[in-house]
């Protein structure tokens, strides 16, 4: 089950999202995949121990997304049986003050992970040729430099030992409609209700726009952008965690030798 290459953007390559089929589910049926999600989630755990145990590359996961398309979802079921002492999750919201006195890229350096480790970006650098753009919140000579810069840092991240993965989570707008309205008919859901996604949503072929030359600018050899169907949540978890598998698979991750032999050392 290749779900890596079959969702994945090819470096300059063009991109429309409305080619994409937001419903896509495979040709699988969810009481089919459910036990394959469950079997992904204990293969990431063992991989996570190698990742630990080898010490020598880190990974880190990219989500980005329309609201309401699973990222938080995701991180919940996927990443569930990974060791929270070696994985970190950041949300990049709304930058300080002090983040603003600096590059863009500041704020989202001191997040990456370690060697060994693992850190799931909520939303990410990619803000800033996002909703930046969207919004008009710096000229576009601004943010169209941006992408050439991302594609540096990423660059710089891989080559020193950092595998990232990034997967845009795409929603149809009538799918998060329906979210959107079940929030606010569940009053256990009212907290995760925003005033601001409906402006947000008001702006949607923007974002598709600004999402599409993101993808086709930034989905590169050594850090490519994978496409995710996220209208059914469950073929969703199912295509991120099979990619993550594949990607670490890919790794050839081994456990490291140590420099003595067990069968001669007794515990008294």
């Amino acid at each position: 089950m290749n779900l890596a290459k079959r969702y994945l953007i090819k470096p300059g390559s063009k991109v429309k999202l409305a080619r994409f089929d937001t419903s896509d589910n495979g040709g699988l049926e969810k009481e089919a995949a459910l036990p394959l999600i469950e079997k992904n989630v204990g293969r990431l755990d063992d991989l996570q121990y190698l990742l630990y145990a080898e010490n020598k590359r880190a990974l880190l996961v990219v989500l980005q997304a329309m609201d309401a398309a699973g990222k938080d979802g995701a991180i919940r079921r996927v990443m569930a049986g990974f060791d929270p002492l070696g994985c970190h999750v950041t949300s990049f919201k709304v930058p300080s003050e002090e983040e603003r006195e600096h590059d863009f890229l500041w704020r989202v350096h001191q997040h990456v992970p370690r060697k060994g480790e693992i850190a799931i970006f909520n939303r990410s650098h990619y803000e800033d040729v996002l909703v930046v753009r969207v919004k008009n919140f710096v000229p576009k000579e601004v943010w169209s430099r941006r992408y050439e810069q991302i594609n540096a840092f990423e660059k710089h991240l891989a080559d020193n030992g950092a595998t990232i993965v990034k997967f845009f989570l795409h929603i149809s707008k009538a799918e998060q409609k329906e979210r959107l309205q079940a929030r606010l008919d569940d009053p256990v859901k009212h907290h995760k209700f925003n005033l601001g996604d409906l402006a947000e949503r008001k702006n949607w072929d923007k974002y598709m726009a600004a999402y599409a030359d993101a993808l086709a600018q930034c989905s590169t050899p050594w850090v490519p952008w994978y496409v995710v169907p996220a209208d059914r949540k469950w073929y969703r978890n199912l295509v991120i965690s099979q990619v993550l598998i594949e990607t670490l698979e890919g790794l050839k991750m081994q456990l490291p030798k140590v420099d003595f032999d067990p069968q001669k050392v007794r515990v008294e």
